[in-house]
């Protein structure tokens, strides 16, 4: 990639047309649009599995994943063709060049995302004709097609920061909003993937939490810092569960029943996602921690305060998060659980019924065995460092989020 250094007389230009840095841009509303598409079109494919199983390539599910690739693709090749050829001095001056065009940069993690998310389609359609069924989520065309999802939540993350960075107080709102609802997708991503580990059967392990800690403070810390709302962590993880909760509870209202052996139980209605994690409890304590000891979407004036407060955010987010599932984790088993709210005890057709639906999964999954308290100490210790190593890292990236202009 060649030097990105422009003139900052550039960034200082007024605006030349319609275009102000006080509103949302159409490509990056068709973005922000894309990185939800995708991820919706994601959990919609696994119901699909769990409800029919894989009947075609082209089911509604896979064109809404890939509808979304095209949109992140076309409308930021679109930018970068524009930029390049007819764009302003403003617009080549926020612009990142490679190989002699010129786009923002999170246009070019977006497109390098959607050829990454059509490259996996061929594969993915080969994949199943050659070998059947995944047994897993993260089969190697779905770690392919995962990249590319995440690459254009992250090119949609950084376009929102880049324009609410460069926008006045006025404007500055709404395109904090536009920040919090990509970070929200870029948290549903994660929450999705790695829906086998984050069973409510499995809420009494330790694998559970050492898996949380080390993915989800880092969305939050970064969102947290990066973003300029007065609680940015705490709104993505509600904005998250807002849309986790709307594919819960709309899919489950169309009928469908399964078309692929083996048939182990009756499925009459597509089968939901599990309830989303309660990701918001620990989100507020982070949003505390930091109105409190940096102001949002700034660096601390010294870099020893990130440090502290990655140490005291692991414990919290550990901590809080922890509780909270652990207790849950219980309700989601009981049968107070097991109605249209809540989703419990929903599993798919290729799953025998059994006892090992209502019971935690200490020995592993599908299999019981008896709780060990020392043996769960002794494992979920490590999610205290690893939630630590997490939120620094999260930290560092909004630190450098927070003054992305390009």
């Amino acid at each position: 990639m060649e030097s990105t250094a422009a003139p900052a007389s550039m960034f200082a230009g007024r605006e030349r047309g319609a275009e102000s840095a006080d509103r949302i841009p159409w490509f990056l509303t068709a973005i922000l649009f894309a990185s939800v598409s995708v991820i919706v079109g994601i959990t919609w494919d696994i119901s699909w599995h769990r409800t029919i199983g894989r009947d075609t390539f082209w089911t509604p599910a896979h064109l809404m994943v890939y509808a979304g690739g095209l949109a992140a693709g076309l409308s930021c090749g679109w930018l970068a063709l524009k930029t390049t050829f007819a764009g302003t001095d403003a617009e080549v001056g926020r612009s990142v060049r490679l190989w002699g065009f010129r786009a923002p940069l999170g246009a070019w993690v977006a497109i390098w995302g959607a050829i990454a998310m059509l490259t996996s389609a061929p594969l993915d359609d080969w994949w199943h004709n050659a070998y059947g069924l995944d047994v897993q989520i993260l089969s190697p065309p779905h770690v392919v097609l995962a990249l590319g999802i995440y690459a254009i939540q992250i090119g949609a993350m950084l376009m929102a920061l880049s324009w609410q960075n460069r926008a006045s107080e006025a404007g500055r709102r709404k395109l904090a909003w536009a920040c919090v609802f990509s970070a929200a997708a870029a948290i549903m991503s994660p929450s999705v993937l790695l829906l086998e580990y984050t069973f409510p059967n499995q809420m009494h392990g330790a694998t559970f939490y050492l898996i949380t800690a080390g993915v989800f403070p880092f969305l939050l810390f970064l969102v947290g810092r990066a973003g300029r709302l007065r609680w940015p962590a705490t709104c993505a993880a509600l904005v998250y569960t807002g849309i986790s909760l709307m594919m819960m509870w709309v899919l489950p209202l169309f009928a469908a029943e399964p078309l692929l052996a083996p048939i182990l139980r009756p499925v009459t209605a597509m089968q939901p996602p599990e309830f989303p994690l309660l990701l918001f409890a620990p989100a507020i304590a982070i949003d505390l921690l930091l109105r409190r000891y940096s102001a949002p979407g700034e660096a601390p004036a010294r870099a020893s305060t990130d440090w502290w407060i990655a140490a005291v955010g692991a414990v919290a987010f550990v901590g809080i998060f922890g509780v909270v599932n652990w207790y849950f984790g219980e309700f989601m088993l009981s049968e107070g659980a097991r109605n249209y709210v809540f989703q419990g005890d929903t599993w798919g057709y290729t799953s025998r019924p059994g006892e090992w639906q209502y019971v935690f999964w200490h020995g592993g999954p599908f299999r019981g065995g008896q709780f060990s308290a020392a043996r769960f100490v002794a494992g979920v210790w490590w999610a205290l460092p690893i939630a630590f190593i997490s939120a620094r890292l999260g930290l560092w990236c909004g630190n450098w989020m927070s003054r992305v202009r390009r």
